[in-house]
């Protein structure tokens, strides 16, 4: 496939991801695929996940967990097998009910059309925060401690 190609490819991927097309969006994915996320205290969705399932695992532990409020990738950068996505998302953690923003760079190799690799990053920080069993009756983030 073309860069142009590839980079289609992700964009149509958003589309599905923000409908919820979940089992579509999969399709998108090379049966051994592999997706990185940041492992996270109190983030069941966090890690490495393999192969095609692994990542429908993925997908189905990041929606229990958070909510989407709104997702908008700002920036499409490709070059070769790679796609480099740049965004902002609004989530919503179901079991505080505390909603976080978060920017974000995802970075997508393309093998043969489909998706070999996914690897995310984020502000690991907020979504901690917001998914801390504590947080919802702080209603806050937390101060630094004071240095002695």
């Amino acid at each position: 496939m073309s860069t142009q190609e590839n980079k289609q490819l992700c964009q149509k991927g958003y589309e599905l991801f923000m409908r919820g097309a979940i089992p579509e969006l999969l399709s998108f994915y090379h049966d051994d695929a592999v997706w990185i996320q940041p492992e996270m205290d109190h983030t069941p969705y966090g890690g490495m996940h393999r192969t095609k399932a692994g990542i429908a695992s993925f997908f189905q532990k990041l929606n229990d967990t958070l909510e989407l409020v709104a997702m908008k990738p700002e920036q499409y950068i490709a070059e070769g097998d790679k796609v480099v996505v740049t965004g902002q998302a609004t989530w919503k953690a179901r079991a505080t009910g505390i909603r976080f923003d978060s920017p974000w760079v995802h970075l997508f190799t393309v093998r043969d059309g489909k998706v070999a690799m996914a690897q995310m990053w984020s502000d690991t920080a907020a979504s901690e925060h917001a998914l801390r069993p504590t947080a919802a009756a702080r209603g806050a983030r937390p101060q630094p401690e004071a240095r002695h």
